[in-house]
């Protein structure tokens, strides 16, 4: 049974006396009945009881005694329904103040108008502040956003919310309840349904000429939204508790750079439970995106299609500033916490009990899409789901910039603990606990890096009879493991490290920390000289881990896995800059002659306040000279796409990153030929093919030639019918000497339609 907090408890509770009060086949607005305040905190009083702090005017809402043709403006002259709203113009600083105990059923809140600097317009509550929360039971009563042929529609698309914003700024949303559900007892698995609780969107199609395409300052606070109901299939739409969205029904082409997103938010303290498709959803940008010319090439020539939205990164339409933290969120349909083309954002103390609940395809508990210079911390995650395709509480995605996940806690995930696609730089995953995540530890990876990932400072403890596997595909380039624990509690079977041969190539393990209950160690176990296999001693006991105590207490359930003074590990670890400066508990990275591996840092020994990386891992251990290196490459065929970037200068520049390929129309032989400068000697060629999530190995044969200059003709010296693939180190040749060598590719894969790609040649001599 998997762990349930206190905190669920109650909220599951909640919700299941308003689902047995509503009956099961009454509306949601039935809910009303279920007595007592909503599951998240209620301030000492309302905000509506205070006077206007902006000098704005308020506007007052009683769904029982207001009248519509009463002025408003008191909550003796309250108006009763939120058409009210809806078709009002507010001005800036002005208040809409809903009564606590009220409720508004098959209603809509959409008020016109945008607030300015210092003076937001707020949606919030007056009233008892011992009542339950201002309610408003939308009941699905939302317009669709698809036209009939299933196009998005730019009338409706983004009126999908119980609370509506659109191509409108500086709101500050509080203490209100949401629902936007038909029939709380039965769930949507067909048809097309959009509903979300909060939908603030920017619409670019709606957008006067000119007009400002920067929505700046939202505040979404205190707002507990329950009973979000939609299909669980993929409609190329997201929907969810709090959605923030870009729509354009055209390319992005079409739409300015600059512009078209969010700034200035913060969501926290809310509470999610039973929604779909997520708890938070923030700033997706959704402009078509999928036609053959909506890709384009990076700076290292590598392409990528419209989906994985680098167009975000290159034209500058990050959203920006945002703060997502102290939300709770349980039984969420799909991923709870999805987040994308966003930089400059934290996500912290966030708690999610149970996602992917009724999705049936790919998603994960909290994660960044096309994001940049973001940290996920200390949030905790729990309840997922055993699922093949990603279903992990955290996943390094596409075409990330500079995020890091740090001191995460996950626990009880059966689908494992982290995705790990690719097409990304900097990626950090560092002093995170993961606890039981018996899936695959690093899951996936489709496409190459434009740099190393580092995974630090980690303790995983699990179940090696469980876990499926620590990788599951193949780590298609460098990815460094360091100081990690790998603490498998199994006394019957080892550790399982991959299912395909080749899987570790890219991945470089130094100081780690392996160890296997059972006392027997995996063949599979990767190389680590300077690794460990003794017990960490953590100070806890490993199988009483803490649960139930809440996300604010997340640091006193890590200490659990805090090493005692006498442990091995302690000074164990090597320095790396990507440790970054405290540990999981705070603690300063590092004290004595080395840091620690694990989560956590031990105070003891002297305080290394100025660390500094001699000996770092990124240099590894092959110390060989590469008699290639940055010599000039000469291709007989060469693809002009990618904007110049697939020349064959890419094959000796040291950066398994970058690429040569070859025209469309290559005929075979294709020749790639490195001139020396001078009569070299070598006995080692080592060749590298080009993969990526849609890319496979291309070359079926191919010869290895030397020219000799007193015949003037190329002489084969070695050959192979096999391929190429990946890291394939040509020896057995004896030592050659010639100043200048061909890789001649002879012949490609039979069921491969294009030509070639590589991204390294390289030449070693050593019999020295």
């Amino acid at each position: 049974m998997k762990p349930v907090s206190t905190r669920a408890l109650r909220l599951g509770l909640a919700a299941l006396l308003a689902a047995l009060l509503a009956g099961s086949l009454a509306p949601a607005a039935s809910a009303a009945a279920a007595p007592g305040r909503s599951p998240a905190a209620v301030k000492a009083d309302l905000p509506g009881n205070t006077p206007n702090p902006t000098g704005g005017k308020d506007y007052f809402f009683d769904a029982t005694n207001g009248r519509d043709s009463a002025a408003g403006t008191s909550p003796q002259t309250a108006w009763r329904t939120l058409a009210k709203a809806t078709a009002t113009t507010f001005r800036p600083g002005d208040r809409i103040l809903l009564k606590a105990g009220q409720q508004w059923n098959n209603e809509q809140l959409w008020p016109k108008g945008s607030g300015s600097a210092g003076k937001p317009i707020t949606i919030s509550a007056y009233g008892d502040s011992g009542a339950r929360r201002p309610y408003i039971a939308t009941n699905g009563k939302v317009p669709s956003p698809f036209r009939a042929d299933g196009t998005k529609n730019p009338d409706t698309v983004g009126r999908t919310g119980a609370i509506v914003l659109r191509n409108q700024q500086y709101f500050e949303i509080n203490n209100i309840e949401l629902s936007n559900d038909d029939n709380f007892a039965s769930d949507i698995t067909t048809g097309s349904y959009v509903r979300d609780g909060i939908m603030v969107s920017i619409n670019a199609d709606l957008l006067a000429a000119g007009a400002d395409s920067i929505m700046d300052h939202f505040r979404v606070s205190n707002v507990y939204v329950h009973d979000l109901d939609g299909p669980s299939s993929w409609q190329k739409i997201h929907y969810g508790g709090v959605n923030f969205q870009v729509f354009g029904s055209r390319g992005y082409k079409s739409y300015g750079t600059g512009g078209y997103y969010f700034k200035d938010v913060r969501i926290e303290n809310n509470t999610f439970t039973k929604v779909e498709l997520h708890a938070v959803q923030f700033a997706f940008n959704w402009f078509a995106a999928d036609g053959a010319d909506a890709g384009q090439y990076d700076e290292n020539g590598k392409f990528h299609e419209g989906w994985e939205q680098l167009w975000v990164r290159t034209r500058d339409l990050y959203s920006r500033d945002v703060y997502i933290g102290h939300n709770y969120a349980e039984s969420i349909g799909q991923g709870a916490i999805q987040l994308a083309d966003t930089k400059n954002m934290t996500v912290e103390y966030n708690e999610v009990n149970g996602y992917l609940k009724r999705y049936n395809a790919v998603s994960v508990a909290l994660y960044l899409w096309a994001g940049a210079d973001s940290v996920m911390q200390y949030n905790e995650v729990y309840g997922g789901p055993d699922n093949e395709f990603d279903g992990t509480p955290w996943d390094l995605e596409y075409t990330n910039f500079n995020v890091t996940y740090q001191f995460n806690y996950s626990h009880d995930n059966a689908a494992g603990w982290m995705s790990y696609m690719g097409n990304s730089s900097n990626s950090v995953a560092r002093y995170n606990l993961s606890v039981n995540d018996n899936g695959v530890l690093v899951k996936n990876m489709l496409s190459t890096n434009y740099s190393p990932t580092y995974f630090a400072n980690n303790t995983f403890v699990y179940d090696g009879a469980d876990l499926g596997y620590v990788h599951d595909e193949t780590f298609l380039s460098r990815v460094y493991f360091l100081n990690n624990i790998f603490y498998n509690s199994s006394t019957t079977k080892s550790t399982p490290w991959f299912r395909r041969t080749g899987a570790l190539r890219q991945a470089v393990f130094s100081n780690n920390d392996y160890y296997e209950a059972s006392g027997s160690h995996s063949g599979q176990e990767p190389a680590d000289p300077a690794g460990s296999r003794a017990d960490p001693r953590f100070v806890g006991d490993p199988a009483k881990y803490v649960t139930g105590a809440g996300v604010n207490q997340i640091r006193t359930a890590a200490a659990h896995f805090k090493l005692r003074d006498d442990s091995p590990l302690i000074d164990a670890g090597r320095y790396n800059p990507h440790l970054g400066t405290e540990d999981f508990l705070g603690t300063h990275i590092y004290y004595g002659d080395a840091p620690d591996a694990g989560m956590a840092e031990s105070p003891i020994g002297t305080k290394v306040t100025n660390p500094v990386d001699d000996d770092p891992i990124e240099n590894g251990p092959d110390d060989r000279v590469d008699l290639a290196l940055g010599k000039p490459v000469t291709a007989s065929s060469t693809h002009p796409g990618a904007g110049g970037t697939l020349g064959a200068e890419k094959l000796t520049d040291g950066d398994p990153a970058t690429r040569w390929a070859a025209a469309d129309d290559a005929t075979y032989p294709i020749t790639l030929d490195i001139d020396f400068g001078a009569d070299t000697a070598f006995d080692e060629v080592y060749l590298d093919e080009y993969t990526d999530s849609g890319t496979n190995p291309r070359v079926q044969s191919f010869a290895l030639q030397r020219w000799d200059a007193g015949t003037g003709a190329w002489v084969t010296f070695a050959s192979r019918a096999g391929g190429i693939g990946h890291d394939l180190s040509v020896t057995g040749f004896g030592s050659v000497t010639t100043s200048r060598l061909r890789v001649a590719l002879t012949g490609h894969v039979p069921t491969e339609v294009y030509t070639p790609t590589m991204t390294e040649i390289a030449v070693y001599r050593t019999g020295q």
